[in-house]
């Protein structure tokens, strides 16, 4: 069954947008406090910035080559149900499963909740006057709902917000780096080793030090669900996943040596988010305030996007028989997946009224770390089982490259599971009857039985051809 993909409207300006505007949300200002409570050493911290982004660059790679080879409406998922022969359709379906319950409502609920927070923040002097405060959640619900509301009214809309705030989110940044440097007010006393109180092997502390890094990276992959949406996506995709990534990874890396001369680690520990402190040493206390409203953009760009691709997996799914086909209808006038957007906005508010945002970023990181795994190992399957099938652009460094990306994703899944588990026994409260990677793997696990018994529910005959 070959079906109607949705018009191809993103430029290779809008598509890094929607990516970059994903990547750039509340990490980079939240993750450099955690971070600096468990390493004290802050040349480790920033290699370990660079690992993050090379990883990132070792994906964007792989991934680009199987985008353009199938530059269709879906990302991941097309990748595993083109990837893995008869398990394909399985496997696929494991991933949208996993995708639609815990993956992006997760991601844009963690996103989203910071936002919900700051804005109480900015607003608090009016919240002041009227003598309450409003829960961060209901901002949080409000904001998922005006985003939804946006994407669904087409395209070109959404990646025109897109563009406005991920321009805002760089220069803020960008100046943030420019003024540290012009006004020469860190020190350079600053990157001398300054251990925690309380220390923890390397490798223990690695596993919640890269899950926040990989989080604070994550959106990379993002842009190949919009392949099937992408103008000339054989030319577009691979500058965008590529250069969007370099981007981010040069940008980060600075940023965080800016907080580091301005903010020593000790110092840094005992709050929760450095961007204030290094704005308000940089301009005055006024600028604190202006921080809090870049955080509210960057959370918003970021919410925004991750709304976008991730309704683009379900709709992907319903076409090919194996999620509810209502979920793939698409709008008469706007020509955007209305319905599965609408759906996901009620996962994501679910996932925002249940869960911490620890709960939402670690079930996030734990569960698309699996498939950014298989899905890189799909390369190689495809590579061997269509050898002489047209590829517009090849992974640099392959079989290098992609390996190294296979393994980092092995190494990311057992480091969130022994984190996960460590900190489950040592808690002697427990909020959760089981460490929450067992509840997020039951999850990813119990879509294989599913999957069979929605075949035979459905009785849909297994599709083998592409879109």
């Amino acid at each position: 069954m070959i079906y109607q993909d949705l018009p191809r409207k993103i430029g290779f300006w809008g598509a890094s947008a929607v990516m970059v505007g994903i990547i750039i949300g509340s990490g980079i200002f939240r993750t450099p406090t955690a971070i600096a409570k468990q390493l004290g050493d802050p040349w480790v911290i920033l290699a370990l910035w660079v690992v993050g982004g090379v990883l990132s660059l070792f994906g964007a790679f792989t991934f680009a080559e199987l985008a353009t080879s199938r530059p269709y409406t879906g990302g991941i998922y097309i990748f595993l149900r083109d990837g893995y022969g008869k398990f394909g359709r399985c496997l696929a379906f494991v991933f949208g499963w996993t995708y639609l319950l815990i993956t992006k409502p997760l991601a844009a609920a963690g996103i989203a909740k910071i936002f919900g927070e700051n804005v109480n923040i900015l607003l608090e002097p009016l919240y002041a006057r009227i003598g309450s405060t409003p829960d961060p959640r209901l901002v949080t619900s409000v904001v998922l709902a005006l985003m939804t509301w946006v994407n669904v009214r087409g395209v070109t809309l959404s990646t025109s917000v897109a563009g406005v705030l991920t321009t805002i989110k760089l220069a803020a940044l960008f100046l943030i780096i420019v003024l540290t440097l012009a006004l020469s007010k860190g020190t350079a006393a600053n990157f001398n080793a300054d251990p925690p109180p309380v220390s923890v092997p390397f490798w223990l502390a690695l596993a919640p030090v890269m899950a926040g890094i990989m989080w604070t990276y994550d959106g990379w992959s993002d842009v190949g669900a919009l392949a099937g949406e992408i103008k000339d996506p054989q030319r577009t995709l691979p500058p965008a996943y590529i250069v969007g990534t370099v981007v981010i990874t040069a940008v980060y890396v600075a940023i965080n040596a800016a907080y580091i001369s301005m903010v020593p680690l000790a110092e840094m520990r005992s709050t929760d988010s450095v961007a204030p402190l290094v704005a308000q040493r940089l301009a005055g206390p006024a600028a604190a305030t202006l921080v809090t409203l870049m955080i509210v953009i960057a959370t918003l760009g970021s919410t925004h996007g991750s709304i976008m691709t991730g309704a683009r997996v379900s709709y992907a799914q319903a076409k090919d028989g194996l999620l509810f086909g209502f979920l793939g209808k698409i709008h008469p006038k706007y020509q955007t997946p209305h319905v599965s957007l609408w759906f996901q906005l009620t996962l994501s508010i679910t996932a925002c009224w249940l869960g911490s945002f620890e709960d939402v970023a670690g079930g996030f990181v734990f569960t698309i770390w699996v498939f950014y795994g298989l899905g890189a190992i799909a390369l190689f399957r495809l590579r061997r089982s269509e050898p002489d099938a047209p590829r517009p652009y090849k992974c640099f460094g392959y079989p290098i490259v992609p390996g190294i990306f296979v393994a980092s994703a092995i190494a990311m899944t057992v480091l969130s599971i022994v984190q996960d588990v460590s900190v489950w026994l040592g808690e002697t409260t427990h909020r959760w009857p089981l460490p929450l990677t067992l509840v997020w793997s039951s999850v990813l696990i119990g879509g294989i039985p599913i999957y069979y018994l929605w075949q035979a529910l459905t009785r849909k005959p297994v599709n083998t051809e592409t879109h």
